[in-house]
This record gives C-alpha cells, structure tokens and sequence, in this order.
C-alpha cells in the first residue's frame, strides 16, 4: 500500500488550513453582521464562540483526520467497524462528503464570477457598467459556464499536483498575498472621506443586542462557519498530518489567523461602502454590485479594485481547493484510483451538476441553500458524534496530544463530547428554523 501522502511542514499545514476556513464568507457575511449585530459588541460573543468552540472542533477533526489516515467514509467505517458496524459507518459518513461536495459544486460557479469581476476590473469596466444591472445580467446566464469552467481548471491544476507540491505550495503563495493586499487595501479605505462613520459601525458597541438571541446565534453561526467546520473538509486536511505536529497549535492559528483575515476585509470593505454612501449589504451583492461601484468612483479604483478581486480569488480558490479534495480523496480510496484520474472524475462530475446552477440563480439559491442549512451542518454534528462519543473521549484526547507542547487535559474531551457536540447538533436546528445562519 503507497505511503500517504502529508503535508512538508507546520507552516504550510496551517496556511493550507486557514485557506480552506478563510472562503467568500470571510468577505461578504462577516462585516455585515458585525455592524448588524452590535458592532463592537458582536465580537464578544464571536470570539468566545470561535475560539473555545471553533478551535474545539478544528482540533477534533484535525485529530479523527490523523488518527484513521483517511477522509470521513473510511474514517468512520474504521471507528464503527470496532462495534461490528462498518457499514453503518461508511454509510454516515458519505453525509459530509456529499454535504462539502456539494458546496464544491456551487462555490466554484461563485469563483467564476470572481475570475469574472477580476477580468472586468482588469479592463477598466466598472466606469462602464451599472453595476446593479449588469451582475443580474450575467449570474444565471450562459456566460457564467465559461469562467465556472476556468474557476474549475484552476482549482484542478492545484488538486492534481497533490497535497505538499500543489495544496501547500498554493497556499504558501496566495495567503501571504491576501494578507499584503488586504493591508494595502485596508490603507486606502481608512484614508477615504467619511470612512470613520463606517469605522463607527463596525467598532461603537451596543451593547444592548447582546440581549437579543439573535445576535448570538449569528455568532455561533459565523464562528463555525470561520473555521469551515462540516465534518470532512477539515478532516480529510487532518488526514495528511504527520503524528509530530501539535494539533492545539495548529488549530488555534487557523482560528487566529482566519480571524485576522476576516477583521481586515471587514475594516476595508465597510469603511468604503459608507465613504461611497452605499449601504453595506450582506452576501454576494456587497461582493459584486456595492464593491465595483465604490472602485468605479474612487481615486486609484482602478488599481485598488484589481487589488481587491485578486485577494478574493485568493480566498476563494484557496477554499475551493479544500472542497474538492474531500471528493477527490473520497474516490481515490475507496475505488482505488490515482490522483490525475480521481481528480479529472470529480471536475467533471462537478462541472456538469453544476450546469443547471449556472443558468438559473433561482435553481442555484435552492441548491445552495439545501447544501448549507442541512447537509454541511449535519455533517459537524455526525463527526463530532463518532469521533468524540463512538471512538471516545480517552482516545480522542490522546490523539489530540500526540505531538501537541501544550496537551490539554480529560476535560477537553468532554468539552468536545457535550458542549460542542449538543452546540453542533443546536447549530443545524436553528438553522432549519431560520432558514440559515
């Protein structure tokens, strides 16, 4: 049997890692609910969640990852197969794979409309197009294929390649730029005019929606979200981790640093938005109709827009990466395939499922929805459950501490058997009642 294939080092493990949890959301949800729900205040309830929680579970499926050298369905199948139950546990385990696979499907339309924001920014467009109109006129359109294809071609060049010479190489390329081109970005918005209202926004605590149980759903909901938790993604990354590497370390700087990435697309994004008098949205109209509307006025737009859509086809390509090789990994072992091959079925598996999605948005919001509010959140809940209550708190801590400086204690376990997993299991149903969070 080949030798598993593992990541070069930490550094490049944790870049892979923050990648992966440092997606479109990052960019488009999180500024929005900080200011929505409290501003300075939001933050409290966010941190606590992201960093007690979040890092909980970054470290648990980091560790059931590690500990089965597998993604989820074998994963599972080796932890149920102790009780007699193999079968029971590939079957539940193809729910996150399915639930991450079809994210992969709709997220790399998504990235082709960055690559095609990128290329408008690229031309000088934004001073020609009326931005409100024109994303109506090309999401759900034909044209949308062409860059849905190349957002996949790139995205397949990186899987092929393989986890150190192509995930990890990728990444140490496109964080470290993200990172330089939001402080660059971060410079110009500060220095706009009017831009401190849109600091106030985001800064002056109200204290007052900490009473409200919304905010704190909306908290829970981007925490978990801001480490990509959904029971295979981070899982199958964990799975190529060599048993020397400190899992708590590791875990708290992709929180850390997502955190970080986040914060400044926040101080960039909103700050500009009110300089501009444009009302700073949530989801893909604040990406793609307030964003080059605001590029298309300022001083230096155009060099500062090509900025902005280059990190986010950084943040979303270094995303889509980690979505595909759940899929790809999947097929690889169990119809024991090579990678070339593994990965070529998956694009084109993706590619053509999401036909339909590239010429109906109505068809895309449905899919996307589906994907998110039941399928990635019940995932969580599944791993959690097996790694923490099947395989066990004993085992799952030792694991955890395998390389770790700073082991953490029993205590931690059942912080993840309880806490997290009745958390996780909490996300998914309010989810259902809300229609998402």
């Amino acid at each position: 049997m080949a030798e598993r294939e593992a990541w070069s080092g930490k550094h490049g493990f944790i870049l892979a890692a923050v990648g992966a949890a440092m997606g479109l959301g990052s960019i488009w949800m999180f500024p929005f609910r900080i200011g929505a729900f409290g501003g300075g205040a939001f933050l409290v309830p966010y941190l606590f969640f992201t960093f007690v929680l979040g890092v909980t579970g970054l470290m648990g499926e980091f560790a059931f990852g590690r500990s089965q050298q597998k993604g989820a369905i074998s994963a599972f199948e080796n932890v149920f197969k102790e009780k007699g139950k193999g079968g029971l546990g590939a079957a539940l385990g193809v729910i996150p794979v399915l639930g991450v696979t079809g994210v992969f499907t709709f997220y790399l339309i998504v990235c082709g409309w960055v690559l095609k924001y990128l290329w408008l920014s690229l031309t000088g467009a934004f001073t020609k197009i009326n931005p409100g109109s024109y994303f109506g006129s090309f999401a759900g359109q034909p044209e949308s294929i062409f860059w849905h294809a190349l957002a996949l071609l790139i995205t397949l060049a990186i899987i092929v390649k393989g986890v150190a010479a192509g995930i990890e190489k990728a990444n140490k390329i496109m964080m470290p730029g993200l990172f330089i081109i939001l402080v660059l970005l971060l410079v110009r918005s500060l220095s706009l005019e009017g831009a401190s209202e849109g600091i106030r926004f985001l800064t002056v605590p109200d204290w007052s929606k900490l009473q409200e149980p919304l905010t704190w759903v909306n908290a829970l909901g981007q925490a978990f979200f801001t480490v990509s938790l959904g029971g295979a993604a981070m899982l199958v990354y964990g799975s190529y981790l060599r048993e020397s590497e400190d899992i708590p370390f590791s875990a708290f700087h992709t929180a850390f640093w997502t955190t970080i990435a986040s914060m400044l697309s926040a101080f960039v994004v909103i700050p500009a938005a009110f300089a501009f008098g444009q009302d700073p949205q949530a989801g893909p109209p604040l990406l793609f109709i307030t964003i080059p509307y605001i590029f298309s006025h300022m001083v230096g737009g155009f060099f500062f827009g090509l900025l902005f859509f280059l990190a986010v086809l950084f943040a979303a390509i270094s995303s889509a990466i980690n979505l595909m090789e759940v899929p790809v990994e999947a097929v690889m072992d169990r119809f024991k395939m090579n990678r070339r091959k593994a990965s070529i079925i998956v694009a084109i598996t993706g590619f053509v499922i999401g036909l339909p999605l590239d010429l109906n948005i109505e068809i895309f919001g449905k899919f996307s929805d589906f994907v998110t509010i039941y399928m990635v959140p019940f995932g969580a809940v599944l791993a959690a459950f097996v790694f923490f209550w099947v395989y066990g708190v004993k085992r799952a801590v030792a694991q955890v501490n395998k390389g770790a400086v700073k082991p953490v204690g029993e205590w931690w376990g059942y912080l993840g058997k309880y806490v997290f997993t009745g958390v996780a299991l909490f996300i998914l149903v309010m989810g259902i009642v809300l229609g998402g969070i």
